[in-house]
C-alpha cells in the first residue's frame, strides 16, 4: 500500500510549461465594482503571457455567495486572449473553501491564487511566472514587503502568530506570506491529495515542500470597497489556523499547567516554613479565593483549547463536503464565434 503520491511525472521544464498552461483562481465576495476593471488587467496578462511564453491561461472566478451583482458580471466577461470559468457556490463557505473549488476546477497545469479586490497587482505575475518557468520553482509565493503603515499592536499580534504556529513545527509558514501565489502542475496536484477539510491555505502550500521562492511586494489600495475582515474575523481566521496546523497551544496549555503546578508547589513550601519556623498560621480565605480562581480559569481556558481540537475532529469525522457548486459555466476563447455563443453550463 502507497501512502504517498508521485507527482514527478508533472515535473515542468522550460519546453513543456506551454503545454501544461496556467490556471489564475480569483475568489469573489461582493466585488462587483472592481471585477471588470480586474478582468480587463487579466486580459492582457494573459496576451503577455502568450507572447512571451506561449502560454495558455484561464480564469476562474468563485463566487463564493457573493449579495452584490458579483455573479451577473462575471457572467458577461468576455473571453479573450484567455478562457473564462465561473463557478458559484451556493452560499458564503469562506475563502478557504473557495480556493479550493477553485484549485478543483482548474484544468490547466499550474495555478495561480490572488484576490479579487485589486490589492494583487497582475502586473507581478510575469515575474512569478518566470520563477517557475525560468528558474524551476515549484512554489512562487508573495509577502508584504513592509507593515510601516499598520499599528504597533497589529504588527505584535502578527509576529506572535506566527511565532506560536511555527513553535516546534517542521515546516515553517513563511511570515507575511499570502494567498498570492503560483503552484507548479507538481505543486497543485500534491495540495489536491490533501483530505482535510478544516484548510489552512497559506499552511498547506508550505507543507507540500518542493522548491519555494518568496517574491515581496506592496499590495495596492482597494479600488472599490471595502474590506470584509474585521478584527473579529482575522481573530478566528488565527484561531483556525493555529488549531488546523499546529498543535502549539496545546503544548502552551501543558507547559501553563506544569507552571502553575511548580507555583502551588512553592507556595505550599512557603507556608509550611512560614509555620515551622514562626508558628504562626497564615490566613487562608484570600489567598483560597485567589488560587481557586486561578487554577479554575486557567482550567476553563484548557479546556476551551482542547474543545477546538475536538471540534476540529468531530468536523472532519463528519466528512461533509467543503462546498456546494450552485452554477458553473465557461467561455472558451478559441472557440469559433458561433461556438462562443454556446455556453456550457453546468450544475453541480
Amino acid at each position: 500500500m502507497m501512502l504517498g503520491t508521485d507527482v514527478s511525472s508533472l515535473s515542468t521544464t522550460a519546453a513543456n510549461a506551454a503545454a501544461q498552461g496556467l490556471s489564475i483562481v480569483v475568489p469573489l465576495y461582493n466585488e462587483a465594482a472592481a471585477l471588470a476593471p480586474l478582468h480587463e488587467r487579466l486580459v492582457g496578462l494573459a496576451k503577455t503571457l502568450k507572447g512571451r511564453y506561449r502560454l495558455a491561461c484561464e480564469v476562474v472566478y468563485v463566487d463564493d455567495g457573493s449579495a452584490d451583482a458579483t455573479l451577473a458580471i462575471a457572467r458577461g466577461l468576455a473571453a479573450d486572449a484567455l478562457d473564462v470559468q465561473v463557478v458559484s457556490l451556493s452560499r458564503n463557505f469562506g475563502k478557504e473553501a473557495a480556493l479550493m473549488a477553485g484549485l478543483d476546477h482548474a484544468r490547466r497545469g499550474a495555478v495561480l491564487f490572488m484576490d479579487g479586490d485589486g490589492q494583487h497587482p497582475p502586473s507581478l505575475v510575469e515575474k512569478l511566472v518566470g520563477h517557475w518557468i525560468d528558474d524551476g520553482y515549484d512554489v512562487v509565493y508573495t509577502a508584504k514587503a513592509h507593515r510601516d503603515n499598520e499599528s504597533f499592536l497589529r504588527r505584535l499580534a502578527v509576529h506572535g502568530f506566527y511565532a506560536l504556529i511555527n513553535w516546534g513545527a517542521r515546516q515553517k509558514i513563511p511570515e507575511d506570506a499570502g494567498d498570492f501565489r503560483l503552484l507548479s502542475p507538481r505543486a497543485a496536484a500534491a495540495l489536491k491529495q490533501l483530505p482535510e477539510r478544516n484548510r489552512f491555505f497559506k499552511g498547506l502550500a508550505t507543507w507540500i515542500g518542493f522548491r519555494q521562492i518568496r517574491v515581496d511586494y506592496e499590495p495596492a489600495p482597494r479600488a472599490h470597497g471595502v474590506t470584509t475582515f474585521s478584527a473579529g474575523r482575522l481573530v478566528g481566521l488565527s484561531i483556525e489556523g493555529l488549531t488546523s496546523f499546529s498543535v502549539a497551544p496545546l503544548r502552551f496549555a501543558s507547559l501553563l499547567g506544569v507552571a502553575l503546578a511548580t507555583v502551588a508547589f512553592l507556595f505550599g513550601l512557603s507556608i509550611l516554613w512560614e509555620v515551622w519556623t514562626t508558628g504562626k498560621q497564615v490566613p487562608g480565605y484570600p489567598s483560597l479565593v485567589i488560587g481557586l480562581m486561578t487554577i479554575g480559569g486557567v482550567q476553563l481556558i484548557m479546556i476551551g483549547i482542547v474543545g477546538e481540537y475536538i471540534g476540529k475532529i468531530l468536523s472532519e469525522l463528519k466528512a461533509r463536503p467543503i462546498y456546494f457548486v450552485a452554477e458553473h459555466s465557461e467561455k472558451r476563447a478559441e472557440a469559433k464565434p458561433a461556438e462562443s455563443d454556446g455556453e456550457r453550463t453546468a450544475a453541480e
